[in-house]
């Protein structure tokens, strides 16, 4: 939800705070103003009986209280501000412990815990109830991702052997055809299973950091996708320098391979072109990949990154992918904590950037 910017909480409590002592100063000026100053008669303070206090208009008027009473305004002002500016700061800081830790979750870590130490009270009641929803939300995420290693892992044994019972169908002469249909489909299965394992590995971030350039990645890419790129008409262009950044050596070049190897497929069916430009800043590194192709729509671009999600023209046709090609890119993005943009060509076809931190 887009907001304007307003004051910060702790903003309006100091101003709150230093409000309350100017007012009540006031009131407290105004009453020894009223009860004190306007008295005529003569005060007495016993019990000191040689000393003799005259409060009159003429020792304690206007020229003599109003800069005085300006003064302490002032400094009850002052006191105020800095005061309610350390109070509402010690007050606040478990909302903002809190605040750290939903940002966190919110980038996919979700181990991080609030941990409030102190007695119990509204904020942090609010710790608690926050530590426990991130655990079960981890407990759920956890069990979602061990269910599609372990059934990608019990699927890839019975794919391999039908594999290589179809490769041994395949010698046989009296053949059909029927065989070669029956292992583009265990092909397509044994490269969904495999698909679906690194889906659930990049969620993980089972990984050791290290310095990979992804420029380097890129024209690997661009190297191996390039008989695909020669058999759909489609022209590759790479530009920029080197882009180091630090993570996975398998899932970062696995990344940008989907990404070129989506932008080759999904392209127009002739003169088609894919620009593939890696630049690196001081805080972070970017790979944009550029393609021709349809015009597209907002509503459908904001989809393409869901598990099997695919473009309607493209669904019949021989090199439909599995639908899990920017699904995984999106996965492999986060666990760098990177962002991820795609947007609609003006002249048809996609944009999609990858900004990743700088090492």
């Amino acid at each position: 939800m887009s907001r304007r910017r307003g004051l910060s909480v702790r903003a309006k409590f100091t101003l709150s705070y230093a409000g309350f002592l100017l007012v009540a100063g006031i009131l407290i000026i105004s009453v020894v103003w009223l009860f004190l100053l306007r008295e005529r008669s003569s005060l007495y303070l016993p019990p000191l009986e040689d000393f003799l206090l005259i409060l009159s208009p003429r020792n304690f008027g206007p020229r003599v209280f109003s800069p005085a009473a300006i003064a302490l305004l002032l400094l009850l002002l002052v006191i105020g501000l800095v005061g309610g500016w350390i109070l509402a700061g010690r007050m606040l800081a478990p909302l903002t412990r809190i605040t750290t830790a939903a940002r966190r979750a919110s980038r996919g870590s979700l181990a991080h815990r609030v941990e409030m130490e102190g007695h119990q009270d509204e904020f942090r009641e609010l710790a608690d109830t926050f530590d426990t929803m991130l655990a079960q939300l981890e407990s759920q995420v956890a069990e979602q991702q061990r269910f599609a290693a372990n059934a990608s892992h019990e699927l890839r044994t019975p794919l391999a052997v039908m594999q290589t019972m179809l490769d041994v169908a395949l010698q046989d002469p009296s053949s059909d055809g029927r065989e070669e249909r029956l292992r583009a489909v265990n092909a397509r299965a044994i490269a969904l299973t495999e698909a679906l394992l690194l889906l659930s590995r990049a969620d993980q971030r089972s990984f050791t950091p290290e310095e990979v350039d992804l420029s380097f990645a890129a024209e690997e890419a661009a190297e191996i996708l390039l008989p695909l790129a020669e058999k759909l008409h489609v022209s590759l262009e790479l530009a920029g320098g080197p882009a180091v950044t630090r993570g996975s050596r398998t899932l970062l070049p696995q990344m940008v391979t989907n990404l070129v190897q989506n932008a080759i497929v999904h392209n127009l069916a002739e003169n088609g072109t894919v620009q593939i430009m890696t630049t690196a800043g001081t805080e972070a590194v970017v790979l944009s990949i550029e393609n021709t192709g349809e015009l597209l729509s907002a509503e459908g671009v904001s989809t393409l990154t869901e598990p099997f999600q695919r473009g309607t023209e493209r669904i019949h046709s021989d090199q439909a992918g599995l639908g899990l090609g920017l699904a995984i890119v999106q996965r492999i993005v986060r666990a760098h904590d990177g962002t991820l943009n795609l947007s609609a060509r003006d002249a048809g076809g996609l944009r999609v950037t990858v900004k990743l931190p700088a090492p």
